[in-house]
């Protein structure tokens, strides 16, 4: 039984992964700006999108030599699923289990999630589809907001429930005698900043108390509990799981993660876990890659997890997902509209509408369903596996032509095997010759074989390989990756040596 398909993509998809400049230009001179008087019909609207707009799309998702950000694909079972959707087009906000199972199909997909990650649905009981780990964050940041102040409330003495849903933030914390909200992690990823700022805590309430010492992704404890016992400051925790450039993780086993625990109930703080796409290491056995596997040990001790499931579950566009081991229907809870009330007198399904940010919510629990049963642990094992591999074999070419490329982080106490050890799906890379590593990322990508997306590390530019489609073949991809950049380097060289005449 063949779960995926064959893996791989017809041959344009993976010799041309961006559209061309005519095809863009097409594109843009073909769309209408003024909105037809008649209308110009189903047939001539569908010419219209396939010869004109179509072809101005990249092929993200499609390519598996896509590598920029961190972008999955969708999986035969999850297009398949989307269909469906599309179709039948639920609205899935109220649980309405006599007139469609659409609200238990979400349920079952996050119970068949929280087993592929090995968490405990009767400890999860908050759990809920988002359209992102953008969404999820914000809303593990509103939860972790309403316990901080409660936990607050209850220090100086109030009996009785002190809520930043009910009350507003400014008056609960008031009450609660708080004059500071921190939110405290590691190299933050800019989702967080966000969410700080639509939540009121603002952007400086973000404080990164990582190690100084290069591990700048991993906790120092120590600053952590200098800044939990700050007097009249409640804290939140984000675990980064993993950062985004690095693919490294916050904490480095259970008993890391276990002394974050201890500080956070001593001080009353949330520990809430941006799981993106570092989460999915949770799949990996023990034994089996530990280097790896040690950086998600221990997640289940955190308030709650966000993830991303168009990235490592590779369903479409937009997916996340969020758990918490707290009611989150405080926060969510929908007030004063009864027309909105569940018909089911006993349930253990609560209405998403009341869980979520949306009232208003696409059946994206369909693909998730579909491509777990599909595929199982195993099928996605081995999709993460193939991933890693790819990873690890692009850090040893790299580490290999060490000469022309560093492969970073660049940490002084990690030989070759250490370093490779702590690839997980994204590879960081610099040029050695600044001006090569100038234009590094737009000389990749003119190839149109595959595309990376570059950031800043240690204050110059990089290069970021995140490895995340489920059509991976590492000997193939190895192949192209390693023919592109031999060809970038090749001609470099020519215009270097030219030049220097």
């Amino acid at each position: 039984m063949n779960i995926f398909s064959t893996p791989g993509a017809a041959p344009d998809v993976l010799n041309s992964i961006l559209p061309n400049p005519k095809q863009l230009e097409q594109a843009r001179k073909a769309l209408y700006y003024t909105l037809p008087k008649a209308g110009v019909g189903l047939e001539a609207i569908q010419e219209h999108l396939t010869n004109d707009i179509a072809p101005g799309l990249n092929r993200a998702s499609q390519s598996p030599n896509y590598y920029g950000f961190v972008t999955g694909g969708v999986t035969p079972a999850a297009a398949f699923a989307d269909g469906i959707v599309t179709k039948f087009d639920q609205n899935v906000q109220v649980h309405l289990p006599e007139e469609t199972i659409a609200t238990v199909v979400e349920d079952a997909a996050l119970k068949l999630l929280l087993s592929l990650f090995d968490l405990d649905p009767q400890k999860w009981v908050g759990r809920t589809l988002t359209t992102g780990a953008t969404a999820s964050n914000l809303q593990g940041l509103a939860c972790g907001r309403e316990y901080v102040i409660e936990q607050a409330a209850r220090r100086v003495g109030l009996d009785h429930h002190v809520s930043v849903a009910e009350l507003g933030i400014v008056s609960a914390s008031k009450e609660a005698r708080i004059d500071h909200i921190n939110i405290l992690t590691t190299v933050p990823h800019s989702s967080l900043t966000k969410a700080a700022s639509v939540l009121g805590f603002g952007r400086a309430a973000v404080k990164d108390v990582g190690l100084k010492d290069g591990m700048r992704w991993r906790f120092d404890l120590a600053l952590v509990e200098d800044m939990l016992r700050l007097q009249n400051t409640a804290s939140i925790v984000v675990v980064s799981c993993g950062e985004v450039n690095t693919g490294r993780f916050a904490t480095a086993g259970y008993d890391d993660f276990l002394s974050l625990r201890n500080l956070c109930d001593q001080y009353g703080a949330w520990i809430h876990v941006d799981g993106a796409f570092g989460l999915f290491a949770r799949l990996l056995p023990l034994g089996n890659l530990d280097t790896i596997r040690q950086g998600v040990e221990g997640v289940e001790l955190a308030d709650s997890i966000t993830g991303d499931a168009h990235k490592l579950l590779n369903v479409p566009y937009d997916c996340g997902f969020f758990f918490s081991r707290h009611s989150m229907q405080q926060v969510f809870q929908n007030t004063n509209a009864t027309y909105l009330n569940s018909t089911a007198n006993i349930t253990d399904v609560v209405s998403p509408l009341n869980i979520s940010i949306e009232n208003s919510r696409r059946f994206r629990a369909m693909p998730v369903y579909a491509t777990l049963v599909a595929c199982g642990r195993d099928g996605y094992l081995d999709m993460l596996e193939r991933q890693i591999r790819l990873a690890t074999q692009v850090a040893l070419f790299l580490w290999s032509h060490s000469e022309d490329f560093e492969l970073l982080p660049d940490l002084k106490n990690e030989d070759v095997e250490e370093r490779v050890h702590n690839v997980f799906i994204i590879v960081l890379f610099r040029a050695r010759d600044e001006r090569l590593n100038h234009d590094l990322v737009k000389r990749i990508n003119a190839a149109n074989k595959i595309y990376v997306s570059g950031t800043i590390w240690d204050g110059m530019p990089a290069t970021r390989i995140a490895i995340a489609n489920w059509q991976v073949m590492p000997n193939r991809d190895l192949d192209i990756i390693k023919d592109v950049l031999n060809e970038v380097l090749r001609q470099w060289r020519i215009e270097r040596d030219g030049n220097s005449r």
